[in-house]
């Protein structure tokens, strides 16, 4: 019977309902926000638990802290190269971490089993909102690339290598932040939604390798978006 209501639960699965908080006059969605300082609490623990009793020769948080660290930085390295990447290692290490951390919470944690009266708990990118703030604070970091580079300069980019394409590339601009936005949002949305109507049809054994390949998924998510934003970012400083 326990397992019964447990599974129910799972399989219940709401798409466009949100558990609205006001704040300061604003309508935000609760659940995400929730699991989102649950994200950054996790996030700073590891930062501690691996900057705290640093040695010369690294073992245990230092060392997986560490290696995380030089993940982002060759990440960074191979699109921005050697002049420009130093600079950009915190912008793009917090891009992949944050989605990491979303992305496994909502893979990982059983947050369906706590009951909202509207919504329900789930991995912040699957609310298109939390991705396309991603993605715009994307579009302002390489427009800051470009213009504290070039100054006003950078625009010239616009009309290169000809005129003519003056709509197309600042179509480019407009379409950059919609593909990172909903590539990652889709992505999420349909893992989750795959998961739960699967526990629906066969609760035990069939939804745990797609669970497994859902946290791989959500992995190479964080990856590919930080990649594209120091690829955009590298772009703008060319």
């Amino acid at each position: 019977m326990f397992y019964s209501n447990m599974f129910t639960l799972l399989a219940e699965a709401e798409v466009g309902k949100h558990f609205y908080w006001n704040l300061a006059g604003f309508l935000v969605h609760g659940q995400v926000l929730v699991v989102i300082w649950f994200v950054v609490v996790i996030l700073l623990l590891f930062a501690f638990l691996g900057t705290s009793n640093t040695d010369r020769i690294p073992h245990g948080w230092q060392n997986f802290m560490e290696a995380a660290v030089d993940f982002v930085t060759d990440i960074a390295k191979d699109q921005l190269g050697e002049s420009f990447y130093k600079e950009w290692i915190p912008f793009i290490g917090t891009l992949f971490f944050f989605i990491f951390g979303c992305n496994w919470a909502g893979a990982i944690i059983p947050w369906k089993l706590i009951e909202l009266p509207e919504g329900e708990f789930a991995a912040p990118t699957n609310d298109i909102n939390t991705t396309v703030a991603l993605a715009l604070l994307t579009s302002f970091a390489y427009f800051y690339a470009g213009l504290s580079k070039k100054g006003f300069g950078y625009f010239k980019r616009y009309i290169q290598p000809i005129p003519l394409l003056l709509p197309i590339n600042i179509l480019e601009d407009f379409t950059k932040p919609l593909s990172l936005s909903f590539r990652l949002f889709g992505n999420v949305l349909a893992d989750e939604l795959t998961i739960s109507v699967l526990t629906s049809l066969v609760p035990l054994v069939i939804p745990l390798p797609i669970m497994l390949l859902g946290i791989f998924a959500g992995s190479v998510q964080a990856l590919i978006f930080s990649t594209l934003a120091a690829a955009y970012i590298a772009e703008a400083l060319e």
